[in-house]
């Protein structure tokens, strides 16, 4: 999850991404090593304000609220998982040249409005991936749930085939 506010209690909040849920931190960064595997990405519209390492070439923080900018190129998307997830996942459907990281909930009303019948293809990772602290640190567990990256474009297909990560591409398109 990348939005960036750090806590002292648990519970849940209203954000600018939607309602977050919270056991001491909301900020997860996704593993260096998946993004380098995909190739180059022109723009993280959702990254953190402070990183360890760089998703793209330009990047949007909660400070600049990415989902009101103009996007351009190639993009990156790990949004922030709530109920303002599918709000993303429409912009990079609308966009058309993305891949983004979300749980594989394909169940949801998400799945159906946004993925199903736009996405190009779905990778579904091998096990559940441990995520980043904002300091670059390894989570203990792993994620709570199994992930999955959701291509937009022809040419993100590709990307997915030739990432050498553990998992199966399901090819929609």
């Amino acid at each position: 999850m990348d939005s960036t506010f750090e806590r002292k209690s648990k519970g849940t909040e209203e954000t600018l991404f939607g309602s977050v849920n919270f056991c001491g931190k909301d900020e997860w960064l996704t593993p260096k090593a998946i993004v380098d595997s995909l190739g180059k990405f022109d723009l993280d519209p959702c990254s953190p304000i402070d990183r360890p390492w760089a998703t793209a070439d330009r990047h949007f923080t909660i400070l600049d609220d990415g989902l009101k900018k103009q996007w351009s190129g190639r993009v990156w998307c790990n949004p922030p998982y709530g109920n303002k997830t599918g709000t993303w996942i429409k912009r990079c459907k609308d966009h058309g040249n993305a891949i983004a990281l979300i749980f594989a909930r394909t169940e949801t009303s998400m799945f159906f409005e946004s993925i199903w019948d736009d996405a190009h293809a779905i990778f579904f990772f091998k096990g559940r991936l441990k995520f980043y602290h904002a300091n670059g640190r390894e989570a203990k567990s792993s994620a709570g749930a199994p992930s999955m990256l959701v291509a937009y474009g022809q040419d993100n297909i590709a990307s997915l085939l030739n990432s050498g990560i553990a998992g199966k591409t399901v090819i929609l398109k």
